[in-house]
């Protein structure tokens, strides 16, 4: 293999950086020319496609975002896109291609093995949704954020005998919400996992106050319910000022942490090293303590299952 290029897809992950430049360095060590694709498929198929060196991805590594830009690129789902994506990257000799991001652009790397491009799916998404890998890049960086924010909302909610309600982001799973929940010790926590009932919740944020608690904090995935309208039923309810926040983007934002960096480091040195002995189609995953790897199609129909024994922990915590 004598080329390999790189690209981020979907939602930025704090973390990116960290991985293009392992790409990059991993690449110059076995004499493999890397190649940075910009603004993800959307520059793939335009062929936004430029040779990375060493000077590029210097000083990067703490940063977040990702240097290559990123985008949300329906029309890839159509085969002619797919097709003139891989007639890009044939036409500048580049065998190999890294894709940094989520289970939508693991989609669109299986498509472009299809096409006769080797590719490897490097998983960055701050939702910790890929279900084949204990935990992606940026997810520790993002929940770190999140309990920052949370810990001075709390401040603030036990001056005041104030609830709060905030909202954090996870799409479709509720790591995000789970995690930061547990690490400021809130006592109500809704995800997609456990389903959303008005009724109950503010049941239980009204004993919580009737047991002459001064605060309590509510912390929930995003597009669970309207927050805003949740926090007016509970003050209606308990009589106590309730505020909704929306933690949004400011999520994904931000200097990775070191487990982010490392991560990132770790699996796209393995996604090069497999490329470079010409495999294909694979996802780079975490399990336990080490990096390793599973076949993309695999990879792609596991379902994360809900942490059984961390909502345990949440409902024992309560009184």
């Amino acid at each position: 293999m004598k080329k390999i290029a790189v690209l981020t897809s979907g939602g930025d992950a704090p973390g990116m950086n960290a991985a293009i430049r392992a790409v990059v360095r991993s690449c110059l060590h076995y004499e493999i020319e890397p190649y940075g694709v910009y603004d993800g498929f959307k520059g793939l198929c335009e062929n936004n496609i430029y040779p990375l060196s060493r000077k590029e991805v210097s000083r990067i590594i703490n940063r977040g975002g990702t240097i290559l830009g990123s985008a949300r690129y329906d029309q890839f789902k159509e085969l002619a896109y797919q097709k003139r994506a891989a007639k890009n990257l044939k036409s500048k000799e580049i065998d190999g291609l890294i894709v940094i991001g989520g289970d939508g652009s693991f989609k669109g790397a299986l498509a472009l093995s299809e096409q006769g491009i080797f590719t490897m799916g490097i998983p960055a998404t701050i939702d910790n949704d890929i279900a084949a890998s204990d935990y992606t890049i940026g997810f520790f960086t993002a929940l770190d954020t999140a309990v920052e924010s949370i810990d001075k909302l709390r401040d603030t909610s036990f001056s005041h005998q104030r609830c709060s309600v905030v909202e954090v982001m996870g799409r479709h799973c509720g790591d995000l919400a789970l995690y930061a929940g547990i690490a400021v010790g809130s006592e109500f926590i809704i995800t997609p996992e456990t389903g959303f009932d008005k009724r109950k919740t503010i049941n239980h944020v009204k004993e919580s106050f009737d047991r002459q608690k001064r605060h309590a904090i509510v912390v929930l995935t995003e597009k669970m319910t309207d927050v805003t309208q949740l926090a007016k039923d509970i003050e209606a309810a308990t009589s106590h000022e309730t505020r909704a926040t929306v933690l949004g983007h400011v999520q994904r934002g931000g200097t990775p942490q070191a487990f982010d960096r490392v991560l990132a480091t770790e699996m796209a040195e393995h996604a090069v090293y497999l490329l470079k002995e010409r495999q294909s189609s694979k996802v780079i995953v975490l399990k336990g303590k080490e990096i390793s790897d599973m076949a993309m199609p695999d990879a792609l129909t596991l379902k994360k299952e809900m942490p059984q024994k961390r909502y345990g922990l949440v409902g024992r915590l309560k009184n």
